[in-house]
């Protein structure tokens, strides 16, 4: 018997070491792909502001993305969705043009005005270069899923600062309810080596203020923060449900793909024009700062949805999460209005709480909000996250993903069933169309 433990020790400490150098390797990458993810949308944004002109050419520029995509990139359209399926369904090696493709895709948008964030950008780069070790190593199908889901990690750790959310993120956002712990390591190593690897190359992440103040905790502060996350939740599914709309709109009545990002940049331009303000386009950062410093106008979520759904559902490329932490953020600021909690601390509370809804991963999206704003607002912003997580449905921003032990309790297992199949039939009918 102890011969056999001895064994197994070994093969333990032999795997563990095999899968640090390999998610050291998938680190640098990640950790180098958000590098230049980082600087070009840095670039891409001082350079629209400078030349507020350019945002009149958001049409011409969606047409271009579009028209690069559907002559060069229809094997990695999916974005997201492809790699999450990869993970479920192991078929084939992601293309390495993903990477390029979502790189300029990505900062076109943010160049001409589109209204959309970096995550999902950042996913695709690290887990696209991350999933060619697998000619190298010639990873069976369970190795390859490990190998892409520590690519997960290292991509959402390295562009947003964030180590531990983005450990947990790589695990957590395959499955409602779901993890699996297997991966652990590698997604740990990948998330932090990803992280060094950005900020060694130079590149810095926002320092959002911590949430001061934090109230002592009893029944009304509890309540107060259970009815916020409650409203982070309906906002994250109206994000998700609106946005999903929009694409299956764009997709069903304009045939030729590269007019969908065209036609959809002549009306975000025009909302543009019209509003007189460039606040709820790009990321929004300036405007998601001001939200843990002064009073905002109540409508800026709203705003921020209508335009980055538009943007997103209309074929732009981009992410999802940085545009869900402005909505969460300035929601928490106008939720100030009427509950008894600070404006900074509700902000930081639906800054994560509501990408933790749309995203299905609560988890990550507390440790993130711990990672971002200080230990001393974890218990709110936990109790948020829950509560967005809870309130939000089954709908999120990514349709690939699978219902685990889904988020009930008191859900059967024929109901579970029944919601994994209606997802992979609506995504089997977006990509008919």
């Amino acid at each position: 018997m102890k011969r056999l433990y001895q064994i197994h020790q070994f093969v333990v400490l032999s795997q563990l070491s095999k899968w640090f150098i390999i998610s050291c390797i998938v680190g640098i990458l990640s950790g180098v792909g958000s590098a230049a993810l980082l600087a070009s949308l840095e670039w891409a944004t001082e350079w629209r502001e400078s030349h507020l002109w350019i945002i009149a050419l958001l049409p011409l520029g969606g047409f271009l993305s579009g028209w690069l995509y559907h002559r060069y990139g229809k094997s990695v359209e999916a974005g997201n969705n492809l790699l999450l399926e990869e993970i479920h369904n192991s078929k084939k090696i992601i293309p390495l043009r993903m990477a390029p493709m979502v790189l300029l895709g990505t900062t076109l948008t943010h160049l001409f005005g589109g209204s959309a964030g970096r995550e999902g950008t950042a996913l695709q780069i690290a887990a696209s270069l991350a999933d060619q070790l697998t000619k190298i190593f010639k990873f069976n199908p369970n190795d390859r899923r490990i190998l892409l889901m520590a690519g997960l990690s290292g991509g959402f750790a390295s562009v947003f600062g964030t180590p531990l959310a983005g450990t947990i993120f790589g695990l957590e956002v395959l499955a409602i309810g779901k993890i699996n712990h297997n991966a652990l390591f590698p997604c740990l190593v990948a998330a932090i080596v990803g992280d060094r690897i950005t900020l060694s190359l130079g590149l810095h992440h926002t320092a959002y203020r911590h949430a001061p103040s934090i109230p002592s905790i009893y029944l009304t502060e509890i309540i107060s923060a259970i009815l916020a996350g409650i409203v982070f939740g309906l906002a994250a599914m109206l994000f998700a449900k609106i946005t999903h709309r929009f694409s299956y709109l764009f997709k069903s009545k304009i045939s030729y793909a590269p007019l969908r990002p065209a036609i959809g940049g002549v009306v975000v331009a025009l909302i543009v024009w019209a509003i007189g303000s460039t606040k709820y386009i790009g990321l929004g950062i300036p405007t998601i700062v001001k939200a843990f410093e002064t009073q905002l106008p109540p409508w800026d979520f709203a705003a921020k949805i209508g335009l980055t759904a538009l943007t997103l559902g209309a074929g732009f490329k981009g992410g999802e999460v940085t545009p869900l932490f402005f909505i969460g953020a300035t929601l928490g600021n106008a939720l100030s209005l009427i509950l008894p909690l600070s404006a900074p601390l509700l902000a930081g509370m639906g800054f994560v709480a509501v990408f933790g809804g749309a995203a299905n991963t609560p988890i990550a999206a507390t440790l993130m909000g711990i990672e971002l704003f200080g230990m001393e607002s974890g218990v709110f912003i936990a109790i948020a996250c829950t509560m967005s997580y809870l309130s939000s449905g089954h709908t999120g921003i990514y349709s690939a993903q699978h219902i685990g032990s889904g988020k009930y309790h008191f859900m059967s297992k024929e109901e579970k069933v029944n919601l994994t199949a209606h997802a992979k039939e609506t995504i089997e009918n977006k990509e008919s169309i």
